[in-house]
């Protein structure tokens, strides 16, 4: 069994662009017992909810400039970060981290928020967790906002190439480069002290087993066993009539992240404000976030929900 890790407070220390109070919780592990999950939570409670989930080897810093534009607009913003991410706990090896854990986790987390008819905000693995679950609870969602994101249940050959591709791309070498991978994937040259908050959940690279595991999670094929959980859920997002919104980056729109397969296939996409955004690389987050979180509040404005 991996042990826990744990990034120590000092690490957080020095962020000056985020300054939001650190909030946590434990949820109960069949496996490694209690884990301490980290949340940002600000906004006053009773107002309307937003979750924001966030991608990749990321964490909840990456809302650090949407946040306050939500806040100030009213709504209650919840943001965790996912076991193996940011200030939550660390399992100390890739093998035992799972697509489905991943999911149940992120259930138990919302449960003990009791969240429920929130808007979600789903970026990248945001949506890759996020989406399941929505099929799974309903009723923890209200509308769905997916941002550069996906259901991933093996769709074809080619589908599987690529995922092998990048598996090797990301594992290949001895070091992890969280902030400079970010950085990679944006148009806005990001500053030091951005660069320095990714970083900082992961003093070494001991603590970077759950990054690392994420590409191995991916259902490339049928043998994966989120394969056929993927594909069930997908099938249940055929019935999901709550508006839903798309926000993809125009790059990533043509180069397989195309939002046509959501608004072809979710009835909650009809007739909403999508928008692809131009000269924005895959963290849009980064990016656009005044953008983004402009495009969410004119979303919730116009969209009724029971």
């Amino acid at each position: 069994m991996a042990s826990i890790l744990r990034t120590p407070d000092a690490r957080f220390a020095g962020l000056s662009d985020c300054s939001y109070q650190p909030k946590y919780m434990f949820i109960d592990d069949d496996v490694h017992g209690s884990l301490r999950v980290h949340y940002v939570d600000e906004g006053e409670v009773g107002r309307p909810v937003i979750v924001l989930l966030h991608g990749q080897a990321t964490w909840s810093y990456s809302y650090r400039h949407m946040i306050p534009l939500l806040v100030n607009a009213g709504l209650r913003v919840i943001a965790p970060d996912f076991i193996g991410f940011g200030r939550s706990d660390k399992l100390s090896r890739s093998e035992d981290y799972s697509f489905q854990q991943h999911v149940d986790w992120l259930a138990a987390i919302l449960t003990q928020l009791d969240v429920s008819n929130a808007t979600g905000f789903f970026f990248d693995w945001g949506g890759y967790f996020g989406l399941p679950l929505a099929a799974r609870q309903p009723d923890l969602f209200s509308r769905l906002v997916l941002v550069n994101t996906t259901l991933p249940r093996a769709n074809g050959l080619l589908n599987a190439l690529w995922i092998a591709w990048w598996r090797r791309h990301i594992l290949k070498d001895p070091v992890f480069p969280v902030a400079a991978m970010v950085d990679r994937m944006t148009d806005t040259h990001l500053e030091p002290t951005t660069l320095q908050g990714l970083d900082a959940p992961f003093p070494d690279e001991s603590f970077k087993a759950g990054p690392r595991a994420f590409p191995l999670l991916i259902p490339a094929t049928g043998l994966n066993p989120a394969t056929a959980t993927n594909r069930e859920a997908w099938q249940q997002l055929a019935q999901w009539t709550k508006p839903t919104l798309t926000l993809v980056s125009e790059r990533l729109a043509r180069r397989g992240f195309n939002p046509a397969e959501f608004h072809r296939h979710i009835p909650g996409t009809n007739n909403q404000p999508h928008a692809t955004i131009a000269n924005a690389g895959f963290f849009i987050i980064e990016d656009y976030p005044q953008l983004l979180a402009e495009h969410v509040l004119g979303f919730i404005q116009s969209s009724s929900v029971p």
